[in-house]
């Protein structure tokens, strides 16, 4: 054999040797990419179906949190209404109680000293 079919010979092995790894580098990674699938499909069926029900539940909370604001605020524009009514309760019978208070107190006082000078006279 002389030395230029040897380097072929060895040329020869070395592509076969190549190509089989290749081939085998080729199978593992079709493999590989087949159980890829596999799981992008389980993910796509398992999160999509929680997609859709986040945002349900995402859409159900939002119109919850508008309802809460429409009763905050009803309920501010009751407290408001009530602080007016108390105020202008507040001024139309302050004075008047204030001066039946006064009046009532002038009243005993003055019954206090009437029945104390007669009382002192009897004795």
């Amino acid at each position: 054999m002389h030395t230029d079919q040897a380097v072929l010979a060895v040329a020869v092995a070395v592509l076969a040797a190549a190509l089989v790894l290749v081939v085998v580098t080729l199978a593992v990674v079709g493999h590989r990419v087949r159980q890829l699938r596999g799981l992008v499909e389980q993910l796509r069926d398992d999160v999509v179906p929680a997609a859709a029900r986040a945002r349900a539940a995402a859409e159900h909370a939002a119109s919850e949190l508008e309802r809460v604001g429409d009763v905050l605020g009803s309920a501010e524009a009751v407290s408001a209404t009530v602080d007016s009514a108390s105020r202008l309760v507040y001024r139309a019978f302050a004075n008047p109680a204030v001066k039946t208070v006064a009046y009532a107190s002038g009243v005993n006082g003055a019954l206090r000293r009437l029945f104390l000078r007669r009382s002192r006279v009897a004795r």
